[in-house]
């Protein structure tokens, strides 16, 4: 049974079909990639995951449930945790505040126990040393990991990543999959949207593509990389 089972989703803004038919599953402890160009529906995609837009369309199973009409909190607390392309963190708010608050609210953990989660989540993604400064004055780097950071505190079975490499540069990146890798390492299942290619290559298991709305390619990364439709949608994309 996969973790994560998308069959038949759609999604409509008036005529426009943002997401048109999708069907996916996610084992667990698998990374799946998702790529796609700007406005191929990729985030409307995560979105429909993690309960933030309804679906038109289809139905969503996770762990063998039907949670397509289940609210984005209660999915949280089931193990659906999720960062977004722009970092969102209470900027007035100190990052352990952020992350004990993520454990609090999102995971439903007890006080003592989520000051604990925070403190090794710290630990993990490299912000103990930024613990007490405001989330509103990192760097984008730091905003980066502060957002999979609030994600992590949750304790999620599934991780969704919106474009979490995106506007770094290049060494800022590599320390980003670094630690995703290593996340990776321990067993958590991610689903990961980026357009920064290569990153994603070098820790997707399986890559998914959609243009327009709809699956273009699914497999492995370097078959799916090889696909002519694939190389003809994204057109130097691999050079990026």
């Amino acid at each position: 049974m996969p973790l994560l089972a998308l069959h038949d989703v759609g999604k409509s803004y008036g005529a426009l079909k943002v997401t048109d038919g999708i069907t996916l599953s996610v084992a667990e402890g698998e990374t799946l990639g998702i790529l796609g160009p700007n406005g191929a529906g990729k985030t409307t995609l995560f979105n429909l995951v993690s309960g933030d837009v309804p679906v038109d369309a289809g139905r969503i199973e996770y762990q063998g449930r039907d949670i397509t009409r289940l609210k984005p909190h209660h999915r949280c607390r089931a193990g659906i945790g999720r960062s977004y392309q722009v970092p969102q963190p209470f900027g007035a708010m100190t990052v352990f505040e952020n992350l004990v608050t993520a454990a609090c609210f999102g995971g439903q953990l007890p006080e003592r126990q989520a000051w604990l989660t925070a403190h090794e989540v710290l630990q993990e993604t490299g912000l103990l040393p930024h613990a007490n400064k405001p989330a509103g004055g990192l760097t984008l780097l730091n905003r980066k990991r502060l957002e999979l950071a609030r994600a992590l505190a949750t304790r999620p079975k599934l991780l969704l990543l919106d474009e979490i490499a995106g506007g770094l540069t290049e060494p800022e990146a590599q320390e980003l999959v670094a630690e995703l890798r290593r996340i990776k390492a321990r067993g958590l299942t991610m689903v990961w949207i980026e357009h920064v290619v290569h990153a994603l290559l070098s820790i997707a298991d399986r890559l998914f593509v959609i243009d327009f709305g709809r699956k273009l390619a699914e497999g492995p990364p370097q078959a799916v990389m090889a696909d002519p439709q694939v190389r003809r949608v994204y057109m130097g994309l691999e050079a990026a």
